[in-house]
């Protein structure tokens, strides 16, 4: 049986006050770090994109949606530095820590379903990169597809400036294990949801 995925808590100050399993992090809504990674391409579109995941079907929090280029959990006893290894593991890129770009810390607070209290101190970077989305080595266990979005249209989109967006991206084919074009009209409730302090700190480094 595998060992449980262990976590660093804080309290909300994020001081440190122990660890304890992922599955129990969830459970009580304990406060735990995340990283997370935004992989801008300033060739992209007027005014640069931002690249999106789209998660796969059978995640247990936010399937289908579209995410950060790049998420993921801090392990118990990790640094923030560490999670640079969430580009390599979803995404196939090798970057050195060094080449991010930090935007600031977010705390945020979901209830992405029933029974699951997600309370993360989430640590955003930008890194750029101007590589095609078929260049990307992408998880297929975690990640059903990767779309640019235009920087000046998801700001608008975020601000409700505008109801709806035409993306277009790769989607994968478990079956066939070919990727193809798509393109899609998204709203706002398409894309996980973040604070406005969240996008805030996004936004600002953008």
């Amino acid at each position: 049986m595998p060992l449980p995925e262990m976590f660093d808590i804080f309290n909300e100050q994020m001081i440190r006050i122990g660890t304890d399993s992922r599955n129990n992090a969830h459970a009580k809504g304990l406060w735990h770090q995340t990283f997370h990674c935004w992989v801008v391409n300033p060739s992209e579109g007027e005014g640069g994109s931002l690249l999106f995941q789209l998660r796969h079907k059978n995640k247990d929090t936010f399937p289908g949606l579209l995410d950060t280029s790049c998420a993921g959990h801090l392990q118990a006893g990790e640094s923030v530095e560490d999670g640079v290894r969430e580009l390599q593991e979803e995404l196939g890129l090798a970057v050195p820590f060094e080449e991010l770009v930090y935007c600031g810390m977010a705390a945020e607070e979901s209830n992405p379903s029933p029974g699951l209290i997600d309370r993360e101190f989430s640590h955003v970077f930008l890194y750029t990169s101007d590589q095609e989305l078929e260049q990307y080595r992408f998880q297929w266990e975690e990640i059903s597809g990767l779309f640019f979005v235009g920087i000046p249209k998801f700001r608008q989109l975020v601000g409700g400036e505008t109801d709806a967006l035409r993306i277009e991206g790769i989607v994968a084919d478990e079956e066939t294990q070919c990727v193809s074009r798509e393109q899609r009209l998204v709203r706002l409730e398409d894309f996980t949801p973040n604070s406005e302090e969240y996008y805030r700190l996004l936004f600002k480094r953008l």
